[in-house]
């Protein structure tokens, strides 16, 4: 099953954020959170953003949006800033406590960082901070450098893509060593033995979702019926599963999670 994580691009519309020499904090995390996620997305995670546009929400909006949406995780992405430019430079990440997973992708995202060129300035608690307090899933709040730093910025813009491709190995490494997805994809780990084929009988099932939130799963049906995929949609264990068919063979199996891949669909062969 995909692993889900929110993706918040600090501030927008209205709110610019920090501002250095008409450059705006807005931009930057928006144009970094949408790389980010391409990233993720490719990986197998399921992405969801509290915003693709200049737009504004509240962060209260957002911690909402997140405990809406069930995911498993939310990660916001901010640019620092100082009382006086190029007095301070470097990365460091928030938290509500230093506690838990949490902690454990700050560290891994801030050394992933620091790889890049930027010096680490470790992860601190911020309890204050409404979507690390109010969101109900594990959260961090990433500051990718400070924005009054002519040094800091070269490294952002010089980079990006490398700075876009660390968060995401500290996210996904941070999953993978806990065994919470799979080495190289964002599929949920599953340990249960299938059962031995019979005759006649249907075994193997296709994946295509699976959802804490039920609108989602009701939606990638509605999708998937409309390609003329035979989905249905089964509630179990907390979960909104949507599969695509019943299958005797794995090898039939294989051919309909072809079909759904070249489709564009993030597909796992499940028992039936």
């Amino acid at each position: 099953m995909p692993y889900s994580i929110m993706l918040d691009a600090g501030h927008g519309g209205r709110d610019p954020g920090a501002v250095y020499n008409g450059r705006q904090e807005k931009d930057d995390t928006l144009a970094l959170v949408l790389a980010v996620g391409e990233i993720l997305q490719n990986r197998g995670l399921d992405v969801l953003y509290t915003r693709t546009t200049d737009e504004y929400e509240s962060p209260y909006q957002k911690a909402m949006e997140a405990n809406e949406a069930g995911v498993d995780f939310f990660i916001s992405l901010h640019r620092n800033s100082s009382p006086e430019a190029n007095t301070y430079s470097g990365v460091e990440s928030l938290v509500y406590n230093k506690s838990g997973l949490k902690l454990q992708m700050a560290e891994n995202i801030n050394e992933q960082l620091e790889t890049v060129g930027f010096a680490n300035l470790g992860v601190k608690e911020r309890p204050g901070l409404v979507v690390l307090r109010r969101t109900r899933m594990p959260a961090v709040l990433v500051e990718v450098g400070f924005i009054n730093s002519d040094a800091d910025n070269q490294i952002f813009d010089d980079n990006f893509d490398d700075i876009a491709l660390a968060i995401a190995e500290g996210i996904l490494d941070t999953l993978q060593m806990n065994g919470l997805i799979e080495n190289g994809t964002g599929q949920e780990n599953n340990t249960g033995n299938s059962p031995e084929h019979s005759e006649g009988i249907p075994q193997y099932t296709v994946q295509a979702g699976a959802f804490r939130n039920g609108a989602y799963a009701d939606r990638l049906q509605k999708e998937l019926l409309q390609q003329d995929f035979p989905a249905v949609t089964s509630q179990g264990g907390g979960l909104y599963r949507v599969t695509v068919g019943t299958f005797p063979t794995l090898d039939e199996a294989a051919a309909m999670e072809r079909r759904l891949k070249r489709a564009g669909y993030q597909t796992v062969i499940v028992s039936a």
